[in-house]
């Protein structure tokens, strides 16, 4: 019996051994890719201190500073920004023609010149290898669609199943088969143009261009003029399906975010894994202020860690634009110096931690100092990033102007404080209930009627000939009946135009979209029988909105709270004054929001973050004075 038991022994052991080292590989070697976008991801992109004008010196320097001092806080994503493909030399710039290298299949290359090894043939390959054995992940960023000097030049679309040129239907398919030249990016239209994703060449196209990334080594793709007032919703579900057939797992970002609604990203979280909601933040004031807004409807709508593409997709509010920097679609590397006050950084840091935003910082690392890198490894701010939930605007604030010092005062009641003067132009999708109601008042009028205060008004443009289209759109006879221009009541406005500049920072992302007549698609409209008023150029439906003038202003003062997962509570002071403000929340209303009595529990500590002051919850509110621009965060454990 102990003869035949013994084997048996054995073989529940060997199982057993065999079960733990399945286990064991499969959190080694599966678990990790598998989670790729379960938080919000962090890294450093080139964009904000070089423009494109990094080179392959300058890139792994970075990678290298990265990879020593962030990576160990959770930075792991090294990206290299647009136009890695286009010649630097004079003449060329954001929007020129003719400077792009391309392989014979129509698709970038890096420019062999800044990048050197990628030369014969080799593309990302060497440059990838090097930032994996630095422990970290490797990221470019990419225009949407296609080259246009390969759909000018007829490129035949590789097949990557055959290794030789795309066949269908008896013929041999091209580039000029499947860019649609009506749809050339708004603000990059000598550069790419949107595919055909009908069309199998199209699909075949996009397959060849991402299974060639993947074998060169990358992580995450940035893709541009895809979404927001570029919004092209089959192009991102076909990238997204495409990455899905890879064997190496990539993360999927979009961009740009003028415009974008939670209504709008409502059909696509789950083919992403970060999605821009504001358009271009740079070092200003006025750029980091309408974030506040925007950030509040995103976690309104519950968007912050929606089911995505490799896990979970989270709303991104673009780079952080501290240290050394450039300027926007500049030729030119970094040459100067943020011009936000280090207050004004440390309230970007907090918002953006507190809406569990991507983190990636922008600034030249070679030129890190010890402050900014303090701030954006601070282990608190990064623990909320990463593991709190339940983040949220707290609309039971009291706060008031002074130019006191005192930290205490007795507040007048709860407010929400809003007001509701000022409209402009938005875009949804065309099934948003607040895209109906446009109508011909006129046969030189486009009006929609909006309620107010005092009764009912309109809100009316100006009908204008179509012109000849410069990006290749052809309308027959009855589409141009039926399609328009539309200029404001002010012939000086220009034409409403359906996509913003990604070089419009966010400040003037909410403001009314007129720009200079000319012939592109984006400046298109057509007026349904539904009362709708569509973009020929992004099917997107204009609505009329509140400015930041308006129904949405941000007021003086903001709180957000969030949850730890250890029980902790954050609460947020946010001044967006000009002047100091002293701001408080009350502990009774907080209680309600949290669900915890906190004045009960003579355990609870409150320790204000910035300066590790401790504060008392028996007093019945969390009260402060904080500066202009500035920011305070609580951090209460019980």
């Amino acid at each position: 019996m102990n003869q035949l038991g013994a084997p048996s022994q054995w073989r529940r052991h060997l199982c057993l051994a065999l079960a733990l080292f399945l286990c064991l590989w499969g959190r080694c070697c599966g678990a990790e890719d598998a989670q790729l976008a379960m938080l919000p991801p962090r890294g450093w992109n080139s964009y904000d201190s070089f423009s494109w004008t990094i080179d392959e010196a300058a890139f792994l320097h970075n990678a290298q500073i990265m990879a020593d001092k962030m990576l160990p806080h959770g930075y792991q994503y090294a990206v290299i920004d647009f136009l890695w493909y286009r010649k630097n030399v004079n003449g060329s710039s954001t929007n020129s023609y003719g400077f792009d290298n391309i392989d014979q299949w129509g698709r970038p290359f890096p420019d062999p010149d800044r990048f050197p090894s990628s030369k014969g043939g080799k593309g990302f390959k060497q440059i990838a290898d090097k930032v994996h054995a630095m422990g970290l992940k490797f990221g470019i960023h990419l225009m949407n669609g296609i080259n246009t000097q390969a759909v000018n030049t007829s490129t035949p679309i590789l097949d990557i199943g055959t290794g030789n040129a795309y066949v269908e239907d008896g013929r041999q398919w091209t580039a000029s088969d499947i860019g649609l030249t009506h749809r050339t990016c708004a603000w990059m239209s000598k550069g790419f143009m949107s595919v055909n994703t009908d069309m199998g060449a199209g699909r075949a196209f996009l397959r060849s261009l991402y299974r060639q990334y993947a074998e060169w080594g990358v992580d995450f793709v940035k893709v541009d003029c895809i979404f927001g007032t570029d919004y092209s919703p089959k192009e991102i579900v076909a990238v997204s399906e495409v990455l899905k057939e890879l064997e190496r797992p990539v993360v999927l970002s979009i961009s740009p975010g003028t415009k974008v609604t939670p209504s709008l990203a409502e059909n696509i979280t789950r083919h992403v894994d970060m999605y821009r909601i504001t358009g271009d933040d740079w070092d200003s004031w006025k750029d980091v202020l309408p974030h506040f807004d925007v950030a509040r409807s995103f976690a309104d709508a519950k968007k912050i860690g929606a089911t995505g593409l490799q896990g979970r997709s989270w709303p991104d509010l673009d780079m952080l634009p501290f240290g050394r920097l450039t300027n926007a679609g500049v030729r030119e590397g970094p040459h100067r110096s943020t011009n936000l006050t280090f207050d004004e950084q440390r309230t970007q840091m907090l918002l953006w931690s507190m809406a569990k935003s991507p983190l990636m910082y922008g600034g030249d690392l070679r030129h890190l100092d010890d402050d900014t890198f303090n701030l954006i490894t601070h282990p608190t701010l990064l623990k909320i990033n990463h593991h709190s939930k339940n983040n949220k605007k707290f609309n039971y604030i009291q706060s008031e102007r002074t130019s006191k010092s005192d930290e205490q005062f007795s507040g007048s009641n709860s407010v929400d404080q809003t007001n509701n003067d000022g409209l402009v132009i938005g875009l949804s999708t065309c099934s948003d209930e607040s895209a109906r109601g446009w109508h011909s008042s006129s046969e030189d009028h486009i009006c929609r009627s909006y309620k107010t205060k005092n009764g009912n008004a309109s809100f009316c443009i100006s009908k204008a000939k179509l012109l000849p289209t410069s990006d290749g759109i052809t309308l027959r006879n009855e589409e141009n009946q039926a399609k328009f221009r539309l200029a404001g009541i002010d012939n000086d406005a220009g034409c409403l135009d359906a996509s913003v500049s990604p070089w419009q920072a966010s400040s003037a992302s909410r403001t009314p979209m007129f720009s200079t007549c000319e012939g592109h698609a984006k400046q298109v409209w057509e007026l349904t029988e539904k009362g709708h008023l569509v973009s020929s150029y992004s099917g997107l439906c204009a609505t009329v909105e509140s400015n930041k003038e308006g129904e949405r202003k941000t007021s003086g003062a903001q709180a957000w709270i969030a949850t730890g997962n250890k029980g902790e509570i954050y609460v947020a002071f946010f001044n967006i004054d000009t002047v100091s403000r002293k701001i408080a929340v009350r502990v009774a209303d907080l209680e309600k929001s949290v669900g915890i009595k906190l004045t009960r529990k003579h355990l609870c500590s409150c320790t204000e973050v910035w300066s590790g002051k401790s504060r008392s919850l028996l007093k019945g509110d969390i009260s402060a004075v904080v500066s202009s621009h500035g920011s305070m965060l609580f951090e209460i454990q019980c």
